[in-house]
C-alpha cells in the first residue's frame, strides 16, 4: 500500500517542499518578532513605555497591526518578551563570567566573585525600565502578574544554578537554602540597579552601586564550607 503522505504530495506536487515551507515559515515568524522587538526598544526609549502605542512599533519596524498580533496577543505581552531578551543577554554574560572564574583559578572572597560578576555591563537602561514598568502594570493587572512572576521564577531557578557553581568552586556555602539566597542576590540587584536610574548613576556609578550592595549581602550570608 502506498503511503497515503506520498499519494498526496504526489498529487499536488509539491511533497519535494513540506520540509523546507514549515523552516522558512518559522525563520520569517522569527525575523518579524525580532523586528518587532527591536523596534520597540527603540519607541520606548524615545517616548517611553506608556506614550508608546502598538502603531507607533508597527510603524517603526515597518509592519501592520496584524504582524504585531500575530505574535503578540497584547503591548504587555511584548514587555514581558522584551524583558526576557535583556534577561537572557545578562544571563549569556554571567555564565560566560563563571566559566572564566573557574577557569582562572583565582582565589576570592566572596565580595571579589560577586564584583567579578556584576561587572558584567550593567548598562542598559532600557532594560531596567522595562522591568520597573512591568512590575508596576502587574500589580493592577492579574493576567500580567502572572507572566511576569513565572519570569522571575525562572531567573531565579537560572541564577541558582550559577551561584551553586561559585560555592562548589570556591567552598561557600549559604546560611539560607539557596532559592532564597538566590532569590535575595536578584532582588538586591534589581532594587539597586532602578535606583541608579532614579538616580540618574552612569552605568559605571551603577555597577559600583549595584556590587558593592549585592556583595554586602553575599559576604553576610555565606560561609566557608
Amino acid at each position: 500500500m502506498r503511503n497515503p503522505r506520498a499519494v498526496l504530495f504526489s498529487a499536488t506536487g509539491k511533497g519535494a517542499m513540506t520540509d523546507t515551507l514549515p523552516r522558512a515559515t518559522t525563520r520569517a515568524r522569527a525575523r518579524t518578532r525580532t523586528r518587532l522587538l527591536d523596534a520597540a526598544t527603540e519607541v520606548f526609549a524615545e517616548i517611553g513605555v506608556d506614550a508608546a502605542s502598538v502603531e507607533a512599533i508597527c510603524e517603526r519596524a515597518g509592519f501592520s497591526r496584524g504582524a504585531f498580533y500575530s505574535n503578540f496577543a497584547t503591548k504587555d505581552e511584548l514587555l514581558i518578551a522584551l524583558t526576557e531578551r535583556f534577561s537572557e543577554q545578562k544571563i549569556d554574560q554571567v555564565a560566560a563570567r563563571v566559566r572564566d572564574l573557574e577557569a582562572s583559578g583565582e582565589e576570592l572572597t566572596p565580595t571579589q566573585v560577586v564584583e567579578r560578576l556584576i561587572d558584567v555591563a550593567i548598562d542598559n537602561r532600557i532594560g531596567i525600565l522595562l522591568a520597573s514598568e512591568i512590575r508596576t502594570r502587574a500589580l493592577r493587572d492579574a493576567e500580567l502578574g502572572r507572566m511576569y512572576t513565572a519570569w522571575q521564577e525562572g531567573m531565579v531557578e537560572r541564577i541558582t544554578g550559577f551561584i551553586d557553581d561559585l560555592l562548589r568552586i570556591y567552598a561557600l556555602k549559604p546560611r539560607l537554602p539557596l532559592p532564597e539566597f538566590a532569590r535575595l542576590v536578584v532582588q538586591t540587584w534589581e532594587d539597586a540597579a532602578v535606583s541608579s536610574v532614579m538616580s540618574g548613576l552612569d552605568p559605571a556609578e551603577t555597577n559600583r552601586l549595584v556590587s558593592s550592595r549585592t556583595a554586602l549581602l553575599a559576604t553576610a550570608l555565606l560561609d566557608p564550607a
